[in-house]
Formats: structure tokens, C-alpha cells, sequence
């Protein structure tokens, strides 16, 4: 049953590259592409015209928030509010407990994978924060997930979250990283049998993937048995490192190496590795240039990095610089890492955070990050099917509307779209053959519901911070607002 879709412009493959066709169509039969262009004159049992939109290959997120985001929460604080953001020591050895039941954790998930969709994200990897859970991820939670995230038509890449360590203020007020290296064990064998649950699901849009959490939360023995069993089984791990100077400061003087280093020492540095962030390599100047050759490094080891411009500019970071890495043959994937999952706005920002680190207003390269966005993702994920647009390859495309005044006049689509736009204008997104949105609509979901189902769970997230606050200091307290707000 071939499908027409017809738009201004479609952002098509040839030789190698994204190109751009106007007044064009892409015709696609099951879940693969069968034309790419501008004649198509065969039969269609259904055709669907955008009129002013960008058609394109649907966007990979590989850090996706999966989860009720902190970030507007936390990414205003100073260093005595940012330890309320942190587990105490006293809530790590006598009071740690599930802020979510069960059941809201599987609304949180739905909640969030709703939001993928409606910005236009086809193909996502999980990122949520464990602050918020006893421990890590618990594999019946991510079974939940995936039945949702199926029914739903997303594309995932997915596994429970696990860790043997966590971060902690401790009584003195200094930083660290508190270990309970059983519960990593049993972390990491949920993960594995979420890797098999995965496979005998013998679903295409669920892959299974290792995804422990951060560098530092990590023994040695849980690094190196992630490592085993990436190679065992060849299969991706995501790991969040290079991301921080307290993490650095943690992993040197824990293991007495920089957080790359001990990457390549317990076997996880090569192509089957994904590294969100990695904005503190030897391009970043508050390394002072101690670890030469990091970028070197990287390209050789094959590892591809996950950019999230947006939320590491939210933190006051930024990757020094997205060309220096892409010319030093380092493979570039994006995320978004928090709320908005909205790589439109991700991709203006790091565009625009290039031109600033350059100097030049030529260093902010579009199709560089566009690239990221599909290619780049799809590279990370050994997936050449995904990506792009081109006759074989899977039918994911999602468009965006540049149709409303307010988005300004044309020269290039893309330019329009990342200075103008958001990725709240996707007005369409297909999965393997199957809209799962259009015009803003999802079959069997209820908007409104899911808009006041989050903000409860929202709110109830926000007052949890105060149990494990060292001063249990209230979330008012936590969090200030803008302005004083003036009670009745």
C-alpha cells in the first residue's frame, strides 16, 4: 500500500549528502522508501500534501529525556543551592526510598515519550535521572516502558539504567561519589536480561542497549564486566563521561587516570561506545590542555559522542568546538538531555554557541548538525538504514510546517527553520511506515489529560528534594522564584 507525501521542500540523499529537491514527494510501501524525487507517476493508495513544510528524515535523540525534567529546577542554582540538588549522606544510608509508585513511573514515561513525538523525534535512547528513585532503574520498569513506547510507534534503543555508585554531599559539604556495589551487580543483571526480554520481543523498533550512568558512579568491576558484555554480545553502551570538572576530579583521584584514559583501560573506548556530552576533553581550556590528544583519541577508538548544545548551554558548557571535532574524524550524534526534546532549538543553539567560540560567523555549520541529527545518529547506532531519505531505507520522515507568518520569509528551509522555528512545528512523523502524528494529533492520546498529569507529577518531584536536602531546606527554598510572589 504506497504512501505519497508531498512538501516545498524534501530533504533527500544523493552521492553520500543530504541535498534538497522543492516541490517534491517521498513514496514509501511498508516500512521501507521506494522514491525519493519530483515525478513520481506510479499508483498510491494514499497521498498526503504539506504545502509549505520540510520533509526530512525523522530525528535521532540519543540522550532523550525519558522523564518529568529537573532542569528548570536546577540549572539556576548557586553552589549552596546545588547541594539541596544532591542526595545527602544521610539519605543514602538510612533513607532512601522511591519517590514515584510503580505506576507513576510508567506515566512519567508516557508523559515524556509523548513529548518525543511531538517534536519530532522518530528514533531515541533513554536518558532519565535516578535522584528520583531508590536506586537505579528496575528492569520491569523499562518491560513498561517498551510496551509503551510500541504502542506509542517510537523507535528505541533501550535498557534500565544502573549504577554501583551515586552522588552525594556528604556531612563536611564536599562532593563525592557513595558506593553500594551489590546493587550495581543487580542493576547490571537487569540490564542483561532486559537485553534478552528485548530480543525475544522480536519487535524492529526496540533494540536492546547497556546504558549505565555516569562514569563516576561506577566501580572498576562494573566497568569492565559493561565492557565484556558489550563485546560478548556486541552491543552499545551509552555512558555519560567528559562531562564535568567534579567528575574528572572523582575519577582521578579514585582511580588515579583521566575519565577518557580509564574509558580505554577497562576496555569500553571503541565503535560500539556512545558518549554523551564530552565537552572536557583537551579542546576545553579548563583542562589546561593536560590530556593532548583526546580528540585524536576519540576518532581513532571509533566511539561516537552524543552533543546535547542545548542543555550543556543551560549548564553554561559548551562543546570547544563542534568542528574541531568533526574535523578531527570524531563521529557526532545529538541529544537533548532535558526539556524541551527539541533539536531544533539544540541545533540553533550549538550553531549559534560555534560562531562565539570561533570568532567568525562561518564556523556555525548547519548542515553539520542536521547531519548529527540523522546521519550522525544513525552511524552511532550501526543503523545506515536510518537517517536518511533514499529508496531502501526506512520509512521515518517527519516534516515541519514553515507555513505561518510568524516563521518569516524563505531562503533556505533549514536556515528559516532553526532561526525561526521550533521543532513544536512538526506537523508530521512516521515510523516504519506508520504515522504516529499529524497535525499535532496522536491517535488514542489525550493531550489535555497528559498536560495535567504531568504537572502532578511534576510538583510532587519538586517537594522530594527537601527529604534529601543535607539542611532539608523547603522546595521554595530550593528553588526561588524569579520574583518574590505576593500571597493573598
Amino acid at each position: 500500500m504506497p504512501t505519497k507525501v508531498t512538501a516545498r521542500y524534501v530533504l533527500g540523499y544523493h552521492n553520500g549528502h543530504h541535498v534538497l529537491l522543492e516541490d517534491a514527494c517521498v513514496v514509501y510501501d511498508g516500512s521501507t522508501i521506494e522514491y525519493v524525487g519530483h515525478d513520481y507517476t506510479g499508483p498510491v493508495d494514499e497521498e498526503r500534501q504539506l504545502g509549505d513544510a520540510v520533509l526530512m528524515p525523522g530525528l535521532i535523540d540519543l540522550d532523550a529525556l525519558t522523564d518529568i525534567d529537573h532542569l528548570i529546577l536546577d540549572s539556576w542554582a548557586g553552589p549552596e543551592h546545588a547541594k539541596g540538588h544532591q542526595w545527602s549522606e544521610d539519605y543514602f544510608r538510612n533513607r532512601r526510598a522511591d519517590v514515584f509508585t510503580p505506576e507513576e513511573r510508567q506515566q512519567i514515561r508516557e508523559y515524556a515519550l509523548i513529548q518525543l513525538i511531538l517534536h519530532g523525534i522518530t528514533t531515541y535512547m533513554p536518558i532519565a535521572s535516578e535522584v528520583h528513585s531508590e536506586w537505579a532503574e528496575p528492569f520491569d520498569e523499562l518491560v513498561g516502558m517498551a510496551d509503551t513506547s510500541r504502542r506509542l510507534g517510537l523507535r528505541g534503543f533501550l535498557g534500565p539504567a544502573y549504577r554501583s555508585g551515586v552522588n552525594v554531599v556528604l556531612e563536611s559539604g564536599k562532593r563525592s561519589v557513595m558506593f553500594d556495589v551489590e546493587r550495581g551487580r543487580e542493576g547490571f543483571a537487569d540490564a542483561l536480561r532486559f537485553i534478552d526480554h528485548a530480543t525475544e520481543l522480536k519487535d524492529p523498533l526496540v533494540t536492546g542497549v547497556l546504558l549505565p550512568c555516569r562514569i563516576e558512579t561506577l566501580d572498576i568491576g562494573l566497568l569492565k564486566e559493561t565492557a565484556a558484555a558489550s563485546a560478548g554480545r556486541d552491543i552499545l553502551v551509552r555512558l555519560h563521561s567528559l562531562q564535568g570538572l567534579m567528575e574528572r576530579e572523582l575519577i582521578l583521584d579514585r582511580h588515579g587516570v583521566a575519565p577518557l584514559e580509564l574509558l580505554e583501560q577497562v576496555g569500553l573506548l571503541g565503535e560500539r561506545l556512545l558518549i554523551p556530552h564530552a565537552t572536557y576533553t583537551d579542546r576545553n581550556p579548563a583542562v589546561f590542555g593536560e590530556d593532548r590528544g583526546d580528540l585524536s583519541t576519540l576518532a581513532d577508538s571509533g566511539a561516537s559522542i552524543i552533543h546535547c548544545p542545548l542543555t550543556s548551554m543551560r549548564y553554561g558548557s559548551a562543546l570547544d568546538s563542534f568542528n574541531a571535532y568533526k574535523e578531527a574524524g570524531i563521529n557526532i550524534s545529538l541529544g537533548t538531555d532535558s526539556f524541551p526534546p527539541d533539536l531544533i532549538r539544540g541545533i540553533d543553539a550549538g550553531v549559534q554557541l560555534a560562531k562565539i567560540l570561533a570568532g567568525t560567523n562561518d564556523a556555525g555549520d548547519v548542515a553539520g548538525y542536521f547531519d548529527a541529527a540523522t546521519l550522525g545518529g544513525a552511524h552511532a547506532l550501526r543503523r545506515p538504514d536510518l537517517g536518511r531519505l533514499e529508496p531502501g531505507a526506512q520509512a521515518d520522515l517527519v516534516a515541519f510546517s514553515l507555513g505561518d507568518i510568524r516563521d518569516g520569509v524563505h531562503d533556505d528551509p533549514l536556515r528559516t527553520l532553526i532561526l525561526n522555528g521550533t521543532a513544536r512545528q512538526a506537523v508530521l512523523s512516521v515510523v516504519a511506515g506508520r504515522t504516529i502524528m499529524a497535525d499535532g494529533v496522536i491517535d488514542g492520546v489525550d493531550l489535555d489529560y497528559w498536560r495535567l498529569k504531568g504537572q502532578e507529577l511534576f510538583d510532587k518531584m519538586r517537594q522530594a528534594y527537601s527529604v534529601r536536602d543535607t539542611l532539608n531546606r523547603p522546595a521554595n527554598e530550593l528553588f526561588p522564584p524569579v520574583y518574590a510572589r505576593l500571597e493573598r
